[in-house]
């Protein structure tokens, strides 16, 4: 099992040991003991970077561990990982973002049931519980922006084995993702747009 990093560490740098490096189409495939690297999965992007000199191009999780696809072999042994800021910066806003369009909905009497962070396709769906009420994207602007100003902070807590990340007052989520260190650090987040079909409410969304 990979040790994931990431889990309790805003590091972007780190000194990792390589346990595995096979080749795999044009691709090679590498295994690091303990990792920064966040692996595509739970509505978010894999990270890029860098292991040595070897661009991280992919990462994706295997059942048992997470699999760094690289464009040069890596020789097993010690070695440097270093996470691309630029995106993980991106994709932390994104889900940070998410997850208070979720806080903000529920609290409405909608369930959310997915929710997908991507560059230019942001947005949570929900379902309607019997005590949901209507929803516009002002409403979900305004309430989103006054927890920005709070600027509360990101919460990490264990319950049951499963990671939970919370923002200051705000109730903690199960996530495995990569998020901001407090509010302020979300930037301008948008609500583009609000849709209902089928019963399905999705809330779209973008960061600057």
């Amino acid at each position: 099992m990979t040790l994931r990093l990431f889990f309790h560490s805003d590091d972007l740098k780190a000194n990792v040991e390589v346990l595995d490096c096979t080749p795999h189409e044009n691709e090679f495939a590498v295994v690091l003991r303990a990792t920064l690297f966040h692996p595509q999965g739970g509505g978010q992007p894999f990270d890029t970077g860098w292991i040595g000199e070897s661009q991280v191009l992919r990462v994706v999780q295997d059942p048992e561990r997470i699999i760094h696809f690289v464009d040069h072999p890596v020789k097993p042994g010690m070695t440097q990982i270093r996470v691309d800021e630029q995106r993980r910066q991106f994709n932390s806003r994104m889900h940070s973002a998410g997850h208070l369009i979720g806080h903000f909905v529920q609290a409405m009497g909608w369930m959310p049931i997915k929710a997908h962070h991507w560059p230019g396709e942001g947005r949570v769906q929900f379902k309607p519980a019997e005590s949901a009420k209507e929803v516009d994207a002002e409403m979900v602007q305004h309430g989103i922006e006054q927890w920005i100003a709070h600027d509360f902070p990101r919460l990490t807590s264990m319950r049951e084995g499963a990671r939970e990340i919370g923002f200051g007052e705000l109730p903690a989520y199960g996530c495995g993702g990569t998020h901001v260190r407090s509010l302020k650090d979300l930037g301008t987040v948008t609500i583009t747009s609000l849709s209902l079909k089928k019963g399905t409410l999705s809330v779209h969304y973008s960061v600057d």
